[in-house]
């Protein structure tokens, strides 16, 4: 996205990953980068166009011919193809703040995935709460800030996770 602000940002590249509840990919989706006007790119926070800049985001978004409403359907023919309506949650670090731009700005996709959503960073954020020495074994973050690179981090997060608090629900059970 070219901001958190859904009255003036957008959305500049998507991508998505269908897995099982065990986390295994099932399916790789569409990655696309959608093209925006300049005064756009131009208006993003420095944070934006440093990090889409370092990434190559911002060129790519130049260069590309790809439509928002043409990514909405790329998108929603594949979840289609790949899930049922109303089943599939929408998963992710800080989700919810994609789910408003796709709320927003493609809301035939959304009305295809289930209202609940999965937030891998809510998650993270109470392992490292209740299972804090299991925790530390987590895979770091690598930040490319890129949509496929994000979604299979956070595959990898939530899979940390659930180890994690594995082990913690393990060793809290031995001490009772």
């Amino acid at each position: 996205m070219t901001g958190l602000d859904i009255e003036k940002d957008q959305i500049i590249e998507m991508a998505c990953l269908i897995t099982d509840s065990d986390l295994n990919i099932l399916a790789e989706g569409p990655n696309l980068i959608i093209n925006q006007p300049d005064e756009l790119l131009d208006g993003m926070s420095e944070w934006c166009k440093e990090h889409h800049g370092k990434s190559g985001l911002t060129k790519a978004v130049k260069e590309s011919t790809i439509s928002l409403q043409q990514a909405e359907y790329e998108f929603l023919s594949f979840v289609r193809q790949q899930t049922p309506p109303g089943l599939c949650p929408l998963a992710g670090n800080s989700v919810h703040a994609d789910k408003k731009f796709l709320d927003k700005y493609m809301p035939q996709f959304m009305r295809h995935v289930h209202y609940r959503i999965i937030d891998v960073s809510t998650i993270k954020e109470l392992c490292r709460r209740w299972y804090p020495e299991e925790f530390e074994f987590a895979p770091k973050k690598v930040a490319s800030h890129r949509a496929l690179d994000d979604i299979r981090e956070s595959i990898k997060e939530l899979h940390s996770t659930e180890i994690a608090s594995s082990r913690g629900k393990q060793t809290k059970r031995k001490e009772n």
